[in-house]
């Protein structure tokens, strides 16, 4: 009976201490955190575009996943559902984050068959469409860094994240640990692609949680980049 108890305390004990060293574990990560890098700066921003809004969408000040849907949307339906599911409904709480689907003026009446497609049991305030003429897409897409050439339909499966300053945010080393550890070939990631629910779910995601951890930073003036922190760290060690 004895032998039980304390068989029971100790799998209590391993229990209550498990999620304190997982937190430990966490700590020094923290010390280490890296912003999202900047792949691309003065991204062209939206005056010229129209949109059912009262107030002009812009991306200036916003956190924005921007896409292109192209002359015919409705084409697109499932990028646009991957997207609200596994972006929009995960971040539509975040103060200033929005999306931006640019498409061609004359969409007008695809745009609303799309809408009673995606937006089933909620109003998507922070989900925008933006009309343009071609050259103005054209314009808007070439101030992108991409890998990707945008479709003869004016549209593309790819969104990129644009940040407060109209600066372009993705990864300049897009490989995970384990690719890091096999040591497999570097490669950059300035977009994301929708069709692919993994690439959206996990990176993507991750990329915009990394984005707007970087702002909640600086409103609390806890924020530092590498070069901020490596002169820190400079200058404890001459002390």
């Amino acid at each position: 009976m004895k032998t039980n108890k304390t068989k029971r305390y100790i799998v209590l004990g391993i229990l209550f201490f498990l999620p304190v060293a997982f937190l430990l574990m966490l700590y020094p990560a923290q010390h280490h955190y890296e912003p999202l890098n900047v792949v691309n700066k003065n991204v062209t921003d939206l005056e010229y575009f129209s949109s059912e809004a009262t107030d002009s969408i812009l991306l200036k000040n916003h956190i924005t996943v921007l896409g292109f849907l192209g002359k015919t949307p409705l084409n697109n339906i499932i990028e646009a559902s991957n997207l609200k599911e596994l972006v929009y409904d995960k971040f539509k709480g975040f103060k200033r984050f929005q999306i931006v689907i640019v498409v061609p003026e004359g969409t007008e009446q695809d745009i609303k068959e799309l809408k009673k497609e995606i937006n089933t049991y909620e109003d998507l305030k922070y989900w925008h469409y933006v009309y343009g003429t071609e050259g103005e897409i054209k314009t808007l897409f070439s101030s992108l860094k991409s890998k990707e050439k945008l479709s003869e339909d004016l549209s593309t499966n790819h969104v990129y994240i644009i940040d407060n300053d109209l600066n372009q945010r993705g990864r300049l080393d897009g490989r995970d640990e384990k690719e890091v550890e096999e040591q497999k070939p570097a490669f950059s990631v300035y977009s994301y692609n929708t069709i692919e629910v993994a690439e959206i779910k996990n990176m993507m995601s991750d990329d915009v949680r990394i984005l707007f951890t970087e702002y909640r930073q600086k409103r609390e003036g806890k924020f530092e980049n590498s070069d901020t922190r490596r002169n820190r760290e400079l200058k404890q060690g001459d002390e």
